[in-house]
């Protein structure tokens, strides 16, 4: 087990966790939003290679609509 930051708030995961793993263990949609792992933006077509550490810091932006 590793222990992460989602959205500033401590997880515990299993090791060897992608960015895609942790999104749908997490129910989060796969369209619609960006990933940034300590403060780098990973693009999603590398999503699936992107292991997750311990004590990375994850923040998953959703797009919203309105105005």
């Amino acid at each position: 087990m590793i222990t992460i930051h989602l959205n500033e708030q401590a997880l515990n995961i299993d090791n060897n966790v992608n960015i895609s793993q942790l999104l749908q263990q997490e129910n989060f949609p796969q369209i619609g939003i960006a990933v940034a792992i300590n403060q780098q933006i990973i693009s999603k077509s590398n999503w699936e290679e992107q292991l997750l550490q311990d004590g990375d810091n994850i923040l998953i932006i959703q797009a919203t609509q309105g105005g």
